[in-house]
């Protein structure tokens, strides 16, 4: 079965094959024409016959980055049989076998990719040694090309397996989203129905009544008015409430997104946080500050490390965000200064250390009104 990784790869997706730019492989041909520097006949057939390869070559490579994955195969043994052509002209012809077992690392499964490559690389070393004319230089060519060739192919392994587990990194985190969206709107819907299920049917029943009431007791149907005004403004206010609670974000929640979003910028994630419960007001605080901190540590920070940690000290809840980047940021900017402000509002406060080249340090502390007790 494939992995989701696979299915992407399917997929023709030219800045992610062997580099980003197909342009910039083509520097490589000039290893083409390094032997022909030793060649006394390098005007001659040597060099006709490499600039006949290399324009044989160029619609190939180029295709590479464009066709799907069925067809690429093809293309790695065309270029492979491009270079067994040139190599008794010109031993550089090794370049384009060095192309192809590159195309091999992304047209293959591994394993079937790495006996592609060891297999054309066994048919260029036995055609090395017949048409060398001396056994040291056969040696000599096959050595280089072998090394060469196993340098690129593993480089093209690892990218590979860069760009799988990228894909399936994206992957989760689309599936995480869609399931904390999926979990959020049920929440919303049973917070709703409970919310304005019984009211909407107060309101309905005593609505009904007052229409009753308005021709044969006009002040009791205006007393049934009233109370239909009292139970709306209360549902009102309770519905104010709702929206605040829908908006905010908890802690963990937060967190767990944090990491999925450090993890595809490949900057690791340490928390280390007490069992403490967190009150309504402070939790949506110290959440806000936590998506702050992680948004300039990924646009500023050029770090390779976040530690978060929350815990108690005396009286006061601290939750305390560091990195390992380049610092220099105790020049609050405008998301600093919101988050100095939303902390104020709850009786807290924000210290900055920021030295230039050693990180970044936030300290949020709390008053202890901020905990209501362990963790459940």
């Amino acid at each position: 079965m494939e992995t989701p990784a696979a299915l992407v790869e399917s997929k023709p997706r030219p800045r992610d094959d062997i580099h980003e730019n197909p342009w910039l492989t083509l520097l490589y041909l000039a290893f083409v024409f390094v032997p022909l520097v030793f060649y006394p006949g390098a005007t001659g057939w040597p060099l006709g016959a490499s600039l006949l390869a290399i324009l044989l070559f160029l619609p190939l490579h180029f295709r590479f980055y464009r066709v799907a994955a069925p067809e690429r195969p093809l293309l790695v043994f065309a270029v492979a049989l491009i270079g067994y052509a040139l190599v008794p002209f010109n031993a550089g012809g090794q370049t384009f076998l060095v192309y192809a077992c590159a195309m091999a690392g992304w047209s293959f499964r591994p394993r079937l990719a790495t006996a592609v490559a060891a297999l054309m690389m066994s048919l260029l070393v036995a055609e090395f040694f017949l048409v060398m004319p001396t056994l040291r230089l056969a040696l000599a060519w096959t050595g280089m090309a072998v090394l060469v060739s196993a340098m690129v192919f593993t480089g093209t392994l690892f990218s590979r397996h860069k760009a799988r587990r990228d894909a399936e990194l994206r992957l989760t985190q689309d599936e995480v989203g869609r399931l904390a969206a999926m979990a959020e709107r049920e929440r919303i819907g049973r917070d709703l129905h409970d919310l304005l299920g019984h009211t909407l049917s107060l309101v309905a029943i005593k609505s009904e009544l007052a229409g009753r009431l308005v021709d044969r007791d006009p002040a009791a149907a205006k007393a049934q008015i009233g109370e239909v005004e009292t139970v709306a403004r209360q549902a009102l206010a309770q519905v104010r409430e709702a929206v605040v609670g829908i908006r905010a974000t908890g802690l963990q929640a937060e967190l767990a997104a944090a990491r999925l979003a450090l993890l595809s910028a490949e900057i690791r994630l340490d928390q280390r946080l007490e069992p403490l419960a967190l009150s309504a007001a402070a939790e949506p605080v110290l959440a806000m500050a936590l998506r702050e901190a992680v948004t300039n540590v990924l646009r500023h920070a050029g770090a390779t490390r976040v530690e978060v940690e929350l815990s108690r000290r005396g009286a006061a809840l601290c939750l305390a965000i560091s990195d390992d980047g380049r610092g220099g940021a105790a020049t609050p900017g405008n998301g600093l200064l919101g988050m100095r402000e939303r902390l104020a509002a709850v009786g807290g406060t924000l210290d900055i250390d920021s030295p230039p080249g050693a990180g970044t340090r936030l300290l949020l502390k709390l008053p202890a009104a901020a905990i209501e007790g362990p963790a459940p």
